[in-house]
């Protein structure tokens, strides 16, 4: 699985707009994409509500997270990364962010919002395992 994930300016932008106004929230959501070239490319952003409403942890509402899924499928793209937001922590996974990774084969982005300039991060989880990933912004997926 790719150790890369390529989003748009205007992506990632969508993401931290999103954890700025789920604060003091964490945000979270689901990029949608393709594999491609070794890299994990983002052509969809969903922004999904954290039904936990918490600070420290998030849950996507299950039905909300089954027609996801469902559009993803019929569009012919799949989950390529998970994203959440640490409202006051940095950009690195928690032991709950690791226990929750559902999905091994996609990566997680994690934007920290604890300082003036938000930090985004790309990890693999799988296993219990961590491992830091790359994170290419560009202009366009096309």
């Amino acid at each position: 699985m790719p150790h890369l994930l390529r989003i748009t300016r205007a992506q990632l932008s969508a993401v931290i707009s999103h954890a700025n106004l789920c604060e003091p929230e964490e945000a979270c959501g689901i990029l949608a994409g393709v594999y491609a070239d070794g890299a994990a490319v983002v052509k969809k952003t969903y922004l999904m509500e954290n039904t936990a409403h918490s600070a420290t942890f998030y849950e996507m509402d299950s039905r909300e997270q089954f027609q996801v899924f469902d559009e993803m499928r019929r569009d012919g793209m799949e989950p390529v990364a998970i994203f959440h937001s640490h409202p006051h922590s940095p950009a690195v996974p928690s032991q709950h962010d690791r226990d929750l990774a559902f999905y091994p084969d996609s990566l997680y982005l994690i934007v920290s919002l604890m300082n003036q300039e938000p930090e985004s991060r790309v990890y693999r989880i799988a296993d219990g395992k961590v491992e830091e990933a790359e994170m290419e912004v560009v202009e366009d997926v096309g």
